[in-house]
């Protein structure tokens, strides 16, 4: 059995147990809210930023793995949204949200732990720096995107100036913790300060607890979304995800020549399910919400299975 079996099958347990606690009400809804919480403002952006700013980074900045990861978000992307106006006749907001949760891999509360488990502190080193441009990159293309769906369906009340624009995609920016926690790590990293031995104890302490209850607080989570039909839909989305952007990482890797940790990393990353930011952004649209919300519940169950496939897949290539 190959060693990174028993990394998915802990993983995937984790969110199970969380989607269990959840179904039976073992804990209060209010405590699986403050658990994400946690996770998501304090516990993960402190680990992202130790790593950051701590980490050997050998080669420099990461041009190839960049752009072997976003090509693939790009044709992922674009290929649901092809699918699900042309295959389906939605709107453009629906289709918005098919490139969303197509294309946006849930590389923090999953990616993490998964990455750390499967290829350790230096495959969870590289897994940072795609995480350090993913966000902005993801927000801005949503932000962009999401001005021009409201224009073609002809539901915008009214129409932002490109000032408006930026300075309301800066405010989502700086007001995430995750971007925080990176651009805390970074100003740590170019000041060549190290970081103070009890902080840093604390840092270790709190962000060391971040993979598992991450895991948990997102199986949590899962339940509160479920399954909410058009199913046909969400299948497709979830196959463009967990098939297509992984393929297409693994070809751009092979053509950039990518050195084999890296190569992995990115297939893997690319492999992982959508999380909750589709969700979020179907909302925002006001559309779209019960397809995001079906295609991130069957991708996370289903990517058991195939995240295995593809890191068979990677083994075997590179």
């Amino acid at each position: 059995m190959p060693p990174f079996v028993e990394t998915i099958l802990v993983v995937f347990t984790l969110i199970a147990i969380g989607y269990g606690v959840a179904a039976f009400r073992v804990l209060k809804p209010t405590t699986g809210d403050g658990l994400s919480d946690f996770v998501f403002t304090i516990a993960v952006p402190l680990l992202l930023f130790r790593i950051i700013a701590t980490a050997e980074f050998d080669h420099g900045a990461p041009w190839a793995l960049w752009v072997s990861y976003f090509t693939a978000v790009l044709v992922t992307w674009s290929s649901a949204h092809v699918v699900i106006r042309s295959g389906f006749g939605r709107d453009a907001r629906s289709g918005v949200v098919a490139g969303v949760t197509a294309g946006f891999s849930n590389l923090v509360l999953l990616g993490i732990p998964f990455m750390s488990g499967v290829h350790g502190e230096d495959g969870l080193a590289i897994l940072s720096q795609i995480v350090s441009i993913h966000m902005p990159i993801m927000m801005a293309a949503s932000v962009i995107l999401f001005e021009w769906a409201l224009k073609r369906d002809g539901v915008g009340t009214e129409s932002k100036t490109p000032i408006a624009l930026v300075t309301g995609f800066f405010r989502q920016l700086f007001s995430n913790p995750l971007i925080l926690g990176i651009l805390g790590g970074f100003l740590v990293r170019m000041s060549g300060l190290n970081i103070p031995v009890v902080a840093d104890r604390v840092i270790v302490s709190l962000g060391g607890i971040a993979g598992p209850l991450a895991l948990f607080a997102m199986g949590g989570s899962l339940r509160g979304y479920g399954i909410r039909g058009q199913v046909p839909q969400s299948v497709s989305l979830v196959v463009l995800k967990l098939m297509l952007m992984p393929a297409v990482a693994l070809g751009m890797a092979l053509l950039l020549g990518l050195p084999e940790l890296q190569a992995k990393v990115v297939v893997a990353a690319a492999s992982l399910p959508a999380g909750v930011n589709s969700w979020l952004i179907a909302s925002r649209l006001g559309t779209g919400q019960r397809v995001a919300s079906t295609s991130m519940t069957l991708g996370t169950a289903v990517a058991a299975a195939t995240t295995g496939l593809w890191l068979l897949i990677a083994e075997a290539v590179f």
